[in-house]
This record gives structure tokens, C-alpha cells and sequence, in this order.
């Protein structure tokens, strides 16, 4: 079989045209080339480790040139070997997960099959998206629903918003109830459409109480990251005044972190990061676990688009989808040329090409002109996991 021949990693980005965020300003991607020329792409998430993660790409690449590249598991385990610190670095599995991808888009290919199909084939034939990234430089409640209007307008029947402006760890009353204010303006703009109400996981378990409980009236899908990610306690105490339903996982590595989540019920919904998690079949695997759980999957996807098609080939497998993540609309040109097929979004829903692997194909002209070097943009008054412009 094909065997692992070349490992390229291009970092891409503009930094002063990124609008929604500045960890979306660049973005990694990784080019499998095999023994025989099949391609595979793959992407990995840059949130202030651009170069780390750059260069555990390089790193991983020691362990997997030479390899079969059909030999998915096998490779996974390879590198669970070498990788000493595999589960509890960010930097190594986002790296993995860029690799995987790249090569079950290559394996793909070799057999003629999509992805999905390679997952046991398509359940699901549409994919709901919610928008985020649309509110960025609001701070006052008429801003948000003005935009919020907008958003519904492009067919969104869902939307996902951070109202909690610089609070951070504590949260004042003052704040609280502007948030709350904010929620309830947008809620009134846009009638029984859903809500998601993201926190970024920057409250203590207290604060959040204040500042997510008194939000339940307003009726969110679910509530994102209330708490600080490593207060596993703190989400515990939350969990019991705490009416809304509580999702996380975008910092959660493996499927088997994902478990105490599960098996100590705090949480509802699942949101893997597929660049971030190990990659498709890790995802898949999360999946299947949170289904016996009667837990739902809302993959977290705030990257770029090859990041978006890995999830979609797992999303149309999966009978417990709730709704998908979308920044598509929101996103600076380059980005949004960068994939010239494999998904559509339209009046709200994603669906898939059928193509085999991911089904994308690249424009390389973005991969040349959009070519950059060194870490994402630092913003000392705003950090760099908030829509930009909302952290007043």
C-alpha cells in the first residue's frame, strides 16, 4: 500500500484582514503526499501556538514518513508511543489531528470514497449550522440584536454570542445584569430562533452561577464552557443551579477525558474539536461514546475550511448531531476562497459533496499569496479567544 512519503505544513493567513477573531487570523495546514501522489489536507487550530504547533507538526513527522497511510490506528498508536506527553498537550494532539486528517483525506481518495462513507456512510443529509462570529464590535445590547437580525436573515435558525464583555474569572452585578440585558434583546430580535450563550469558559463556579442561571428564562440550546476548563469541582457545583444545558469540549483531548464529563453527568452536549481531539476517527469515537450516554455532539469548529469538511464527514454520520458550529459567513475572503468545493452552507444547512476523501479541492493560489511566518496578531488589551472587538 501507499506509504507516508512527504509531510508539508504551510501556515496561511492576513494579519490585519481577520474581522471575527484574531486566532483565526492564521491557520496551519498540512499536506500528506504519498508514495504514489495522492494528496491529503489537513488543518490544525493556531490559538496563540502557532509555531508550537507548527512545529510539532515537523516533530510527528519523524515518527509517521515511511509509514502505510491506510494504517490509520496503527499510526495513531505509533505516535501514542513516542509522544510522551500526547494527552495533555494541545500542541501534539492538534498536530496528530492535522496529520489524520490529511491522511484519511488521502485514503480517501485511493479507494474512491468519501470519508463518511469510510465511517459507515451517510445518516444525516443535511447538517444545521449555527452562526458565530457575527457579532464582533458589539458591547451594547441594540448592537447585538441589530446584527442578530442580520444573521437571521441570512437563514440561521440558531446563533451563538459572548454578552459577558471583560468580565473575567468574577463577574460584578453591574455586569451580569448587562449581559442579561443583552440576551434579552437579542432573544426579542430574532423570536423562537436559538440561542447560545458562550462563556469561554472564563467564570469561577460561583460567578458563573450569577451570571448563567438568571439567563435560563431566555430558554438557550445550551450554555458553552460556563466554567474555567480545569474546574472539574467547580462544574460540579454549577451543575445544580444551573437549569439551561451545559456544553464543553473544545479543550478536551481524547475520548477518554471526555468520560468523567459523561459518567458524572455535567454535561449535555459534546463539542469536540476534530483539529484538536486526535482527528475524525477519535471524533467518531467520542461520538459513539456520548451516544450511549444520551449526550449530543455540537462539534466546536472555529478554524477554517478543511477543518469545516472533517467535521461535516463526521457530523452526517452520527445519529445523536444537535447542530454544527459556522463562522463561514464571517470570515475574510482568502479564507473563504481558500476550498473551492466539498461543502455548501445554504439558507442555513450544511451539506457534503460526496466527493472522495473530504471531498475539497484547494485553490493554490491562496496556499501561495496568503503564505505567512511567525505567531498570530497580540492584542494586550483583549485576549485572543474573544470575538473581536467585544471586550469592554
Amino acid at each position: 500500500m501507499p506509504k507516508i512519503n512527504d509531510i508539508e505544513i504551510m501556515e496561511l493567513g492576513d494579519m490585519e484582514g481577520e474581522k471575527s477573531s484574531p486566532w483565526s487570523s492564521t491557520i496551519i495546514v498540512v499536506r500528506v503526499t504519498t508514495s504514489d501522489g495522492q494528496v491529503g489536507y489537513g488543518e490544525a487550530p493556531t490559538t496563540m501556538m502557532t509555531l508550537p504547533v507548527l512545529e510539532e507538526v515537523r516533530e510527528l513527522s519523524r515518527i509517521l514518513k515511511g509509514r502505510e497511510v491506510t494504517e490509520i490506528q496503527a499510526n495513531r498508536m505509533e505516535i501514542y508511543k513516542h509522544s510522551f506527553y500526547l494527552t495533555v498537550s494541545m500542541e501534539t494532539t492538534a498536530a496528530l489531528s492535522a496529520i489524520e486528517i490529511a491522511c484519511m483525506d488521502a485514503v480517501g481518495k485511493i479507494y474512491g470514497m468519501p470519508v463518511f462513507d469510510m465511517l459507515g456512510g451517510m445518516l444525516n443529509r443535511r447538517v444545521r449550522a449555527y452562526a458565530n462570529g457575527w457579532y464582533d464590535g458589539c458591547v451594547e445590547p441594540g448592537e447585538f440584536a441589530k446584527k442578530a437580525k442580520k444573521v437571521a436573515a441570512m437563514g440561521f435558525t440558531g446563533m451563538k454570542f459572548d454578552p459577558f464583555g471583560k468580565a473575567f474569572d468574577s463577574i460584578t452585578e453591574k455586569q451580569a445584569a448587562h449581559a442579561k440585558e443583552v440576551v434579552r434583546t437579542v432573544r426579542k430580535a430574532i423570536g423562537d430562533r436559538d440561542i447560545m450563550i458562550e462563556c469561554h469558559g472564563r467564570f469561577s463556579s460561583n460567578s458563573a452561577a450569577r451570571s448563567c442561571a438568571p439567563l435560563s428564562e431566555f430558554e438557550p440550546l445550551f450554555v458553552e464552557e460556563p466554567v474555567h476548563p480545569d474546574q472539574f469541582e467547580g462544574l460540579r457545583r454549577l451543575r445544580r443551579v444551573l437549569k439551561s444545558p451545559i456544553a464543553l469540549g473544545e479543550r478536551v483531548l481524547d475520548r477518554n477525558l471526555f468520560l468523567n464529563y459523561l459518567r458524572e453527568n455535567l454535561v449535555d452536549v459534546l463539542q469536540p474539536d476534530i483539529t484538536n481531539c486526535g482527528g475524525i476517527l477519535e471524533a467518531k469515537s467520542i461520538a459513539t461514546m456520548a451516544e450511549s450516554f444520551g449526550v449530543e455532539i455540537a462539534h466546536h469548529n472555529a478554524f477554517g475550511p478543511i477543518q469545516t469538511a472533517a467535521t461535516l464527514n463526521v457530523d452526517v454520520t452520527i445519529p445523536n448531531l444537535l447542530i454544527q458550529e459556522s463562522f463561514e459567513m464571517f470570515w475574510p475572503k482568502w479564507k473563504k476562497s481558500l476550498v473551492r468545493s466539498g461543502y455548501s452552507l445554504d439558507d442555513g444547512y450544511f451539506s457534503v459533496s460526496g466527493k472522495p476523501g473530504l471531498g475539497i479541492s484547494l485553490d493554490e493560489r491562496i496556499l501561495e499569496e496568503y503564505k505567512v511566518k511567525g505567531m498570530e496578531p497580540f492584542n494586550q488589551g483583549e485576549p485572543p479567544w474573544v470575538v473581536k472587538g467585544t471586550f469592554k
